[in-house]
């Protein structure tokens, strides 16, 4: 398929959108761009990704590994902006409301009234603001602080990609996935993920009323093999076709995250990258919203 006419918001999350406690396989934006090049490659010209950064600056001790310079996060503080992680919302002592969750919406609310995007695609926390954002767009009138002139400022995506996804945890969640939600949504699973576990991800798959599921035999990270990346490609190109599955393969090398099995503080981390909200080109492109952060427990 060559030119598409299609623009997709697409949220990535190294500690995903799984909007909670940095852990020690969250990564720099440099970091990110580079392991998540095959697949932006694979996508060609055809598939633009914006990425979005969270708007809470995290300081190093709100980190939960002991060694952040193992990583190159040593110097990774509010000083500077472009290195600093970054989270979409933390969350309270009993982890039942996303604290800083209207400043994030906020920002995206910025960003969709100045252009168009077809769908979201999302990690790990990201992938649970790209589920709760679609939604959102289906019902705005439900969180009124959304609204411009009393109008939604973009209408409802075509898709959503959920990898390693959850749902939020928040009250406002709730209200606006109750019953469900009805966006088109892929859902991309680890079957050895033990950082976004199951009985989590079910939450999630129970309300979404238009949902396919797709599982890798991987942990928590972005699938990056040939045939994964050729199917993202698909998807992404053209995510009403009936693009074959990627089907259970061989464990790839971890994309955006890593798999081990210590427990972690439901918060939520971004992954700085540049930020792009708008393309000056001649073709039209599907253009992704990506976002990183950091799971839940």
């Amino acid at each position: 398929m060559g030119e598409c006419n299609l623009h997709a918001l697409s949220i990535d999350i190294q500690s995903l959108l799984t909007f909670n406690f940095p852990d020690r396989y969250a990564q720099n934006g440099n970091i990110f761009s580079k392991r998540m090049g095959a697949i932006r490659k694979s996508c060609g010209k055809d598939v633009e990704l914006v990425f979005i950064d969270g708007p809470h600056l995290l300081q190093p001790g709100d980190l939960a590994w002991s060694s952040t310079s193992e990583l190159g996060a040593s110097e990774a503080s509010g000083s500077d902006p472009a290195i600093a992680f970054r989270a979409w919302w933390r969350v309270n002592t009993e982890r039942t409301q996303a604290l800083g969750l209207d400043a994030s919406l906020a920002l995206l609310k910025d960003v969709l009234k100045a252009d168009r995007y077809e769908g979201v695609f999302g990690f790990s926390q990201g992938a649970a603001f790209a589920a709760l954002l679609a939604a959102l767009l289906e019902k705005p009138h439900l969180y009124p602080s959304f609204l411009i002139d009393g109008q939604s400022p973009h209408p409802p995506f075509k898709f959503c990609v959920s990898v390693s996804g959850f749902k939020p945890p928040d009250q406002l969640a709730t209200i606006l996935m109750s019953p469900s939600y009805s966006t088109p949504t892929l859902h991309v699973l680890g079957k050895n993920d033990v950082i976004v576990i199951e009985e989590w991800s079910k939450v999630l798959l129970e309300i979404s009323a238009n949902k396919r599921i797709e599982e890798h035999d991987g942990g928590h990270f972005v699938p990056c093999k040939a045939n994964w990346r050729n199917f993202f490609r698909d998807y992404l190109l053209d995510p009403l076709r009936d693009v074959p599955s990627p089907g259970l393969s061989s464990s790839s090398t971890p994309n955006f995250g890593a798999t081990y099995a210590q427990s972690l503080e439901y918060t939520g981390i971004n992954i700085p990258r540049n930020t792009v909200n708008g393309v000056s080109s001649t073709k039209q492109r599907a253009r992704i919203f990506e976002t990183f952060s950091a799971p839940p427990t």
